[in-house]
């Protein structure tokens, strides 16, 4: 009689030998993943791309969105390859639709052309148009204020360029936050440079919700005057631009900075391959041209599609994408068939 107790004991030990690995192997698991997944953070819970820093990123949402994105591409140029970003990123989890212009003038942009009122809600009508176009992203407005513009005249320090008043950027982030906007700051340096201009925004670049732009097209390495020729930057100048943020993010606990670089040529960018990508800084290469639709889609592939940088961005011109026969402005639709899709839009 007792060796049929001695059996039944000895297969309760191992019962609870199993069962013991079991959720050891688990908990295990369970750790491993939320140490994985900890390097970036979304909450989707912010509004306006305003993320905390304290919910860690789901980096499996993380990927199906930037597989989304990529919209079939089979070239191996896209996703392109980096690390996650550090916490709160807006990208690729949300898409931007951003009014650009400037305060002082009517013809820099649908920002400075129209009312106060009037303008937020065309901006709310259009994201609206591009949120039903994708359904799978959310979709949030951003006001892009061209906050240095380039001069056509040396003026002080014969730099070809003029810095706006504070007093208007205070402007732009009041109309902001009427409808919880992102701010991108742009910047036209003339024969001034990024690293004389980049430094006096810092006040705002410290704002969770205040991203960055900088226009190569009035970057005038050669000495000539903003409008003579289209300008450049350098894998060099970018460099510097998202060190800098990075520090910025880095040192305040900050969610990362958006950085769009306008492009619509080859030279405007050059050295492309030696730009540096940041967990603290997203990248957007924002095709800048206007025309006809066939030459804005061809820009596009020429010079943001085979030249991968992170993510991209697509400008639409409300006047000038009209002044060519046959032409039309794109709709979200049309933007959407692009490889890989433009994850911030820019209405001009």
């Amino acid at each position: 009689m007792k060796r049929p107790v001695i059996f039944w004991i000895a297969g309760l030990i191992a019962v609870s030998i199993c069962l013991y690995a079991f959720v050891f192997k688990n908990a295990a698991e369970t750790s491993n993943s939320l140490k994985e997944n900890k390097d970036t953070i979304l909450d989707p819970d912010n509004k306006a791309g305003r993320p905390s820093v304290s919910v860690a990123l789901d980096t499996v949402l993380f990927n199906q969105r930037l597989l989304h994105i990529t919209n079939g591409d089979s070239s191996g140029k896209w996703p392109v390859k980096s690390s996650y970003p550090v916490a709160g990123a807006v990208l690729p989890f949300k898409r931007i639709i951003a009014f650009y212009g400037n305060l002082y003038s009517k013809q820099m942009g649908i920002l400075g052309e129209l009312p106060r009122k009037q303008m937020l809600e065309k901006l709310q009508g259009e994201v609206k148009k591009w949120q039903a176009a994708d359904t799978t992203i959310e979709v949030i407005p951003a006001l892009h204020y061209i906050a240095i513009t380039a001069q056509q005249s040396p003026g002080k320090g014969n730099t070809y360029r003029l810095r706006m008043p504070f007093h208007q950027i205070d402007s732009v982030l009041s109309m902001a936050k009427e409808i919880d906007a992102l701010v991108f700051l742009d910047i036209q340096v003339g024969l001034s440079t990024l690293q004389k201009e980049l430094p006096e925004f810092e006040k705002y670049l410290k704002m969770p919700h205040v991203h960055f732009g900088i226009d190569p097209e009035f970057s005038m390495k050669g000495g000539q005057a903003p409008g003579k020729v289209v300008g450049s930057f350098d894998a060099a100048d970018i460099n510097y631009a998202t060190e800098y943020l990075a520090k910025l993010v880095s040192e305040n606990n900050l969610p990362p900075k958006i950085l769009v670089v306008h492009r619509f040529t080859q030279a405007m960018v050059t050295n492309y391959k030696q730009i540096k990508l940041r967990p603290e800084v997203q990248i957007v290469m924002d095709m800048d041209g206007w025309g006809h639709q066939a030459r804005k889609i061809n820009t596009y592939k020429q010079f943001v599609y085979k030249e991968p940088v992170e993510f991209t961005g697509f400008k639409i011109f409300y006047k000038n994408d009209l002044k060519e026969a046959k032409s039309h402005i794109m709709t979200p639709e049309e933007v959407l068939n692009l490889k890989p899709q433009p994850i911030y839009i820019q209405y001009q």
